[in-house]
């Protein structure tokens, strides 16, 4: 025997070096799964563009919504409705069943004084407390 295979047979099976195998970085990062899914978090939906209707008979500063509406904005009492990014409205929460899910119902005696009118689009959000 030679000198070279005597060591290898002299040390234990443990500290004799493998072939290594090449891992491609790539595919080990893809069977990590994103931090939301680890933690159970899914991020929701906390506004919704909708359509600002003028009802007759809704007091000023109360704004009607659908159950549905007020379910993915999240349960609040107040709203702040933003039409065309520079006018903002805080509205009372009342749930109205009559109120189509993509329409909000509020007051519009003084809104015209801002520029806006019926049937514009708007952005409702639940109010930061």
């Amino acid at each position: 025997m030679n000198m070279v295979e005597e060591t290898k047979q002299e040390k234990p099976a443990e500290e004799q070096e493998l072939p290594r195998k090449k891992i491609d970085v790539r595919s080990a990062l893809a069977m990590i799964p994103p931090a939301s899914q680890v933690l159970g978090r899914q991020k929701k939906q906390r506004e919704r563009r909708v359509r600002l209707r003028f009802a007759e008979g809704v007091k000023e500063g109360i704004a009607l919504l659908n159950p549905e509406l007020l379910k993915e904005i999240g349960e609040v009492e107040h709203v702040e409705v933003v039409v065309a990014h520079r006018h903002r409205f805080r509205y009372r929460v009342v749930v109205d069943e009559k109120v189509p899910p993509n329409e909000i119902w509020v007051n519009g005696e003084k809104l015209p004084e801002y520029g806006i009118s019926d049937n514009s689009i708007a952005t409702v959000r639940p109010v930061k407390a």
